[in-house]
């Protein structure tokens, strides 16, 4: 999972130099579309898809092979459904901008770069609920040979579309969305030809039918309780990602816009080159919690949990070290421009620092979602960064104390902690036994116990088992590196 998203962050690192030698004001109106993009559209999908990890991770370890692929599809046609109004508000989005004070060049700019983006909508539909369908059944190295041929597309691609066609930053977004749909063709033609979704799922539902009924595949409870919890993740991701996203908005009005802007997206990509770490351990430690609390396993689920936490706090120090020593030269590798390049080494260690706090709430997040508690996610992330975060934020960098752009990310540096703080007490004080009793009323599982392998065929038992020991491995992989 580390390795597929090192993959796919290459590959957003490859848009954003493409944006920058483009100049100044595409890089600063691509980094503001996409600023706008990740609040109005991305987050809430991917929070909404984020509703079937417990779910699926839950009913993979309770032997419930159906219930996996219902959610899966009715995952995807809840995320049809949002990306609708989503896009209406994409199209109106150079009137938002402008109606809140933006630089109208930075404003264009960014809305023609948005309007190129609308397809992705579609395939982001598509393309977070099988990814998670694929993790909660501990398949993940297709993910990573998906993202591989996809980015080894993607470089010719933007070429292609910048450089031979002229389409300037259209071209850029046109790549994204033309990548994005590449990794998807990947998966499917994956699923569908190993028959994950098809006849030899259907024998292994067959045979689980004895230990646990059929669920029925329209009723009203299934759909109620996945949009419930579907809506509860999207609330725990869009508000700590708005958070980031609402800053890149804010720099548009600092003493220098076009320069705190395009520096704000040089950090984004920075920060989101670091959290692809802490981000695939929440993952991991969420498919293993759901899949120990669906097979009734509490005292595995906590070791999970506290294993998870460790590797966080390991991995916060890991990333606060390397964003200080990149600090004089990682802006260059995206701008030769002084005024960026000054902001973002100012910035740089305070995002190192913030880091110490994000790895190890990261890992508590993805407890909380293998849980299948989101909602408490969301209200440690209101208070955090709403409650501490912004204040800080807004007082640090206009008044009283006008620190500017450091200022924001004083803010963020406050949200982390106090974050990584509630998220600890939260994971620590959990009622193990009542996760496993929910668990079973989640799935209709057995709950006591119940092997995963037991409803599936020898090749299947035999593919589990390489799976689980390729997830060990992983986890080990990130521990050497620390």
């Amino acid at each position: 999972m580390v390795g597929a998203g090192i993959l796919f962050y290459m590959r957003s690192l490859v848009s954003m130099v493409f944006l920058g030698r483009l100049g100044q004001l595409p890089l600063a109106g691509g980094s503001l579309a996409l600023g706008f993009a990740n609040i109005t559209g991305y987050s809430v999908l991917s929070g909404l898809a984020g509703g079937m990890d417990p779910v699926c991770g839950q009913a993979f370890g309770a032997g419930r092979t159906d219930l996996v692929r219902a959610a899966l599809r009715r995952t995807i046609l809840l995320l049809l459904a949002a990306s609708v109004p989503i896009g209406m508000l994409w199209v109106a989005m150079h009137r938002v901008l402008v109606s809140t004070g933006q630089d109208p060049d930075i404003a264009a700019t960014a809305y023609a770069y948005i309007l190129c983006c609308l397809p992705d909508l579609a395939v982001q539909c598509f393309l977070h609920p099988i990814r998670i369908y694929l993790r909660a059944q501990s398949v993940t190295l297709p993910l990573t040979y998906g993202a591989a041929a996809a980015l080894l597309l993607h470089v010719p691609i933007n070429f292609l579309l910048v450089n031979v066609l002229g389409l300037g930053i259209r071209g850029v977004a046109l790549g994204g969305v033309w990548t994005n749909l590449n990794f998807l063709l990947f998966l499917v033609a994956y699923v569908y030809f190993r028959g994950m979704y098809g006849a030899h799922d259907g024998d292994g539902a067959k045979k689980g039918a004895s230990e646990a009924p059929p669920i029925k595949e329209e009723g009203a409870e299934e759909w109620w309780s996945l949009v419930r919890l579907c809506v509860h993740s999207c609330m725990s991701v869009c508000l700590e990602w708005w958070w980031y996203e609402i800053m890149v908005l804010l720099c548009g009005v600092l003493i220098d816009p076009k320069a705190a802007v395009a520096a704000m997206g040089v950090l984004i990509q920075t920060t989101s080159l670091i959290y692809i770490f802490p981000h695939s351990l929440g993952c991991a430690v969420s498919t293993r919690v759901g899949h120990e609390l669906g097979a009734g396993r509490p005292e595995r689920a906590r070791l999970v949990a506290r294993v998870g936490l460790g590797l966080g706090a390991a991995l916060g120090l890991v990333a606060c070290a390397f964003a200080v020593s990149v600090r004089g030269v990682w802006a260059r590798m995206f701008t030769t421009d002084e005024a960026i390049l000054k902001l973002a080494a100012a910035a740089l260690p305070l995002l190192g620092m913030a880091e110490l706090g994000n790895c190890p709430q990261t890992a508590g997040c993805g407890v909380l979602r293998g849980s299948a508690r989101p909602e408490k996610a969301a209200r440690i992330n209101v208070s955090a960064f709403y409650g501490v975060g912004m204040p800080v934020a807004l007082a640090l960098a206009f008044w009283p104390a006008g620190l500017d752009f450091r200022g924001m990310w004083g803010g963020m540096l406050a949200a982390q902690l106090v974050c990584a703080a509630l998220m600890l007490r939260a994971v620590l004080c959990t009622n193990w036994a009542e996760q496993t009793e929910r668990a079973r009323q989640l799935t209709g599982g057995r709950g006591d116990g119940f092997d995963v392998a037991g409803i599936v065929d020898d090749d299947k038992r035999s593919h589990a088992e390489a799976a689980k020991a390729e997830i060990g491995n992983n986890l080990l992989m990130v521990a050497d590196c620390v």
